[in-house]
Parts: structure tokens; C-alpha cells; sequence
């Protein structure tokens, strides 16, 4: 059989094979060869083959791999002069080896038969391809024949009846210490140096094809891997941030999920408005991934986080050279961006100057980085976002009024934590879970004076707070529950804080009302109608509460010191 596979084709007898080094005389091949022939039988070169006649054969082959790196182009030459004279190889076979899965397959081949072709993948060890890839060296296997066709138990055989078959030899292709694949060929031999020299000269081939093999390796084989994981993740990206992963279900969600639903699948520019910690970033993610771009680059940029300085060459990149710092040419975020979508978010920071850039990248015109002359166009999607009032702005004259309704063409509100109502359970349990596996702890539930809490809270940090409250919660939980003085004092009535009100509420508001009007006189120094203005009341009504709580305008305009409550 030409070459070993999986299920090799049954032979009458099996091979013995010798593990040698081609670049070295060692004494494994005689030995190996002894067993099959006579000394006699080596004495004479039966075939009149010499091999200095392999000189302009190398040449060639040496040529064809100096022209071109393509290792499909330089194959066919090796393996035609393997099967032409002088070499006349019955069979040939280069396979390349996949580090990464760990499996052997067969490249390209001549004098294969269609079975030996189909059973072409192998595993590391496997076969004589397996045993070069694992070892490194080079290895020689005899096909020999007798003439009943069976060995004795001893494993002797007649040596009236011995007669060399043909002879498989294999040797590693090698990039330094780095095996990429294997090199074989079989013939039959009469001569030992004829077949020690056509091991070498393989070996030789060999190593002339490795650095072709190394290249269509990283193309066809790692690059075909890098492009299967990133289609992966992407793939996960996308079951991540797709909208039934944005977790709530409260009507004013449902309206924005409504929203991403039918913008997602168009060009439009989005515009996310809401309050910080809302999640704009999420809806953002959620509408590249559902897009019919969403296999090209998502690049976010934080527009606050941006000095002025450098907030231009961060979005449209620079050129080599352009200011001091600049050590090579940079691509900019639009231009990171290209085929797929930019995420600007707090795009209210930016100032004039990168605004009125942005509004001609908007309007389809080309732009150039810092520095430089050549005008770049790309093809990105633009969602911004942001949490303050961009319409106020434009009354203020701090944001462009053209840019505006450039980047208001489809607005999304995301709606506060305090407005979505049992939306706060919800994420308040996914939290609890998610860190309770990230901490390796078991936690079942949040205890109901803990959940009160939760709802009661107005949450002006939003969904990034109850975040970072049930993280903490978690890390504070002794046991599987969250209780309610797991939660910061910030969330805690006055019944877990320890702050219950001495006072009742008749005694609370004249207190308030004491504070107020003291307040008032010494901000106008003792003067009762700006007094009464400030607190908007008529200067009658004013004295009427003066003289409850026994307080005289006169203690404020004599000394500025505070008047005393008296009894009624």
C-alpha cells in the first residue's frame, strides 16, 4: 500500500520499520535492510540509477519555491518530479498537520487508490504519518512478499524465498522544532544507498517546502479557525444583546423594546436618550446585534472621557508625524468602525469644534485625520446616546442646532428604574444570582422587608446602583437569604436604621415652620417685608406667626443673633 491510513489495506506480511535519521549514517537502516537481502544482493546497483543526476532536479524544485510561496503552485512540481526519472516513486503523498485539532490529512498525492484517498485523516501516532508527526524523525517501512504468504511463529522467515518489495519511507516536514506535516514516497529498492540517499534527498524537499507549508497553514487552516471563533462570538453577541436579554418586562420597556425592534433592521441613526445608569448602552448593543450589519465591528466611544486635544484624532484618527506623540499613523474610531456601527455615547460633551465634524460625516461627506490630506469615507451606522437635554442646549447655544436634528431622526427614551415597577424584583433577583455564582455562593431568595425596601427607593443611580447594591448584598449575606440590613443605609427605613422620629407630625412642621421663618429674618437682617417675600408670604401673616412663636425682628437687626422659642 502506497500510504498507511486508518484501515490499512490488509498485506501478506507486515512491514518492519526502522526509524532513522536522514542526515545521519546510522546503523538501524543496515540492520533493518538485512533481515530482507543479501550483502551480495548490495554489492551491484542493479538499476543503474545514480543520483548526481538529482542536481538539476533540486534546481528546479529550489526555484519553483523561491518564485512563489504559494505551496498549492509548488506542489504539483515536487510531486511530478518524484514520479518522473530518476527518483520513479510509485507513490507520493504530502500531508499537513493541524496542531490545533490534532489531526493529519493528506494535501496532495499521486499513485493513491481511491480507498487509500477517502481514509486520508489521521491522528497524531496513527500510521507512519502519525508516528513522523510524533516523533519528528524520519521513518522507513519494508513490504516484503514470501512465497506462501505467512510467517512462522518464531517471525523467521525462508531467505531462499525473500525477495525486497517495495520500501515506504516518510520524513517530517519541520519549521525549526515545529513539525507542519510529512513527506512520503515508496518505491522499489535493490540498493541501501540508493534508498538512504532518496531519504535525504527528501528530506532535503522537505525542508525547502516548510516555509510554503507554514504560510498555507496560518492562511487556509488557522486563519478558516480565527474566522470560525469570531463567528462564534459574534454569534454569542448577538443571543447576548438581543432584546429578549434586556431584562424587564414593564410596559414602558415593552415600548422600547418595540423600538429596537423596528429600527434595528433599517440605517437610521438612533439617538438613546434617558438618565444615567439606564442601560443606553445595552439598547445600543442590542440594535447592532439584531441589524443587518451586525457581523461588522461595534466600536463604542465615550465622548466625555475625551479631552478636547485629543478627542479628534481619537474619532478620525492621525497621521504619522501630525503632532508630538504621534509615532505612526492611527485609525480613528470611524474608521475602526468601518461596515459596521459607532456607538457615541455622552455625545452631549463634545465641544463645536468636533461637533461640526461630526455633522459632515453625517451628511455622507469624507473626513480627514489629524494631519493629514487624503479624504477617508466610510460606511458606519451612528447611534448616539446621552443623559442630558440636547434641546436645551441648542437654546443655550452649547450644542449645534443642524447636529441635532442630524442625530434625532429616530429618538429612544429609556425610561428610569424608579418608573418601571416590578422591573426592580426582576433585576434585583438576576443580580443576586449572577454574583452569587461569581462569589460561589448559594443564595435562594431576598427576604420581603428587603424587597420593600427595594421598591420604595427612587434609585437615582438607576439600574448601574441596584447593580452595585446587590453585589454588595451578596458579599454581606451569611446565610441563603438577602436580608434587609444586608442593603446600605441609603435604602433603610427608619425602623432598621435605628432613626425612628421622637417627634409627631404637628410638632415636626411647627419645627419646620420655626426654621423657615428664622431663616428668612436673618437673611434680611431683621427686615419683615423681604422676609415675608422670601418665604411668600404677606407681611400680616408673617406677624401673625412672629408672634406664635414668640420671635421679635428686632433680636436680628440689633445683634444678627438668633431668636429663642418662648411658650405660648
Amino acid at each position: 500500500m502506497p500510504y498507511p491510513s486508518a484501515e490499512p489495506v490488509p498485506l501478506r506480511t507486515a512491514p518492519k520499520t526502522v526509524v532513522i535519521d536522514p542526515m545521519e549514517d546510522t546503523g538501524s537502516l543496515e540492520e533493518g535492510l538485512d533481515c530482507f537481502v543479501d550483502e551480495e544482493e548490495f554489492s551491484h546497483c542493479f538499476t543503474g540509477e545514480c543520483r548526481i543526476s538529482m542536481l538539476p532536479v533540486l534546481y528546479r524544485i529550489s526555484q519553483t519555491l523561491a518564485g512563489t510561496a504559494d505551496l498549492v503552485r509548488a506542489l504539483p512540481v515536487v510531486l511530478e518530479v518524484m514520479r518522473q526519472r530518476p527518483l520513479k516513486m510509485q507513490s507520493g503523498v504530502v500531508t499537513l498537520y493541524d496542531c490545533q485539532s490534532g489531526t493529519i490529512f493528506i494535501h496532495d498525492s499521486f499513485g493513491l487508490s481511491e480507498e487509500e484517498k477517502k481514509a486520508g485523516t489521521y491522528t497524531q501516532g496513527e500510521g507512519i504519518s502519525g508516528k513522523v508527526i510524533e516523533t519528528g524523525k524520519a521513518l522507513i517501512a519494508w513490504r516484503c512478499r514470501t512465497g506462501t504468504g505467512a510467517e512462522d511463529e518464531a517471525g523467521t522467515r525462508k531467505k531462499s524465498s525473500q525477495k525486497p518489495r517495495s520500501a515506504l519511507f516518510c520524513v517530517p516536514i519541520m519549521r525549526g522544532r515545529k513539525v507542519l506535516g510529512t513527506l512520503a514516497a515508496e518505491r522499489v529498492y535493490m540498493n541501501q544507498k540508493l534508498l538512504k540517499q532518496d531519504v535525504a534527498l527528501l528530506a532535503m524537499i522537505a525542508s525547502m517546502l516548510a516555509p510554503a507549508a507554514e504560510l498555507y497553514l496560518h492562511e487556509h487552516i488557522e486563519q478558516v479557525r480565527l474566522e470560525s471563533e469570531n463567528r462564534r462570538l459574534r454569534n454569542a453577541l448577538k443571543e447576548r444583546f438581543r432584546p429578549a436579554n434586556i431584562i424587564g418586562s414593564s410596559k414602558s420597556m415593552q415600548e422600547v423594546y418595540q423600538l429596537i425592534h423596528k429600527v434595528a433592521s433599517t440605517r437610521a441613526t438612533v439617538l438613546v436618550l434617558g438618565e444615567s445608569g439606564v442601560g443606553k448602552e445595552l439598547v445600543a448593543n442590542a440594535i447592532h446585534y439584531n441589524s443587518l450589519n451586525a457581523d461588522g465591528p461595534f466600536i463604542t466611544s465615550n465622548c466625555a472621557a475625551l479631552p478636547e486635544s485629543l478627542a479628534e484624532s481619537e474619532l478620525f484618527g492621525h497621521e504619522k508625524g501630525s503632532f508630538t506623540g504621534a509615532m505612526m499613523t492611527h485609525k480613528g474610531c470611524f474608521e475602526q468602525a468601518d461596515g459596521g456601527t459607532i456607538f457615541l455615547d455622552e455625545i452631549g460633551e463634545l465641544s463645536m469644534t468636533i461637533q461640526a465634524k461630526l455633522l459632515r460625516v453625517l451628511q455622507g461627506h469624507p473626513f480627514e485625520r489629524v494631519g493629514g490630506s487624503k479624504p477617508v469615507k466610510v460606511d458606519v451606522r451612528i447611534i448616539a446616546a446621552t443623559n442630558r437635554d440636547l434641546a436645551e442646549m441648542v437654546l443655550a447655544g452649547t450644542f449645534r442646532e443642524d447636529l441635532y436634528y442630524r442625530l434625532n431622526v429616530f429618538p429612544i427614551v429609556v425610561p428610569p428604574l424608579r418608573e418601571r415597577g416590578s422591573d426592580i424584583i426582576t433585576l434585583a433577583d438576576h443580580f443576586v444570582m449572577h454574583f452569587a455564582r461569581e462569589n460561589g455562593k448559594d443564595i435562594r431568595r431576598i427576604s420581603t422587608p428587603a424587597l420593600n425596601m427595594l421598591m420604595s427607593y427612587h434609585w437615582p443611580g438607576n439600574v448601574r446602583e441596584l447593580e452595585n447594591v446587590m453585589e454588595r448584598a451578596v458579599i454581606l449575606s451569611d446565610d441563603e437569604v438577602i436580608h434587609s440590613y444586608n442593603l446600605p443605609p441609603s435604602l433603610q427605613t427608619s425602623r432598621e436604621s435605628g432613626t425612628a422620629y421622637t417627634l409627631t407630625l404637628e410638632e415636626k412642621v411647627r419645627a419646620v415652620e420655626y426654621e423657615m421663618i428664622v431663616d428668612a429674618l436673618k437673611s434680611s437682617s431683621g427686615h419683615m417685608g423681604k422676609a415675608a417675600e422670601e418665604l411668600g408670604l404677606t407681611r400680616r401673616m408673617l406677624a401673625v406667626r412672629m408672634e406664635k412663636y414668640g420671635i421679635s425682628y428686632k433680636t436680628f437687626r440689633a445683634s444678627g443673633g438668633e431668636a429663642l422659642m418662648v411658650d405660648d
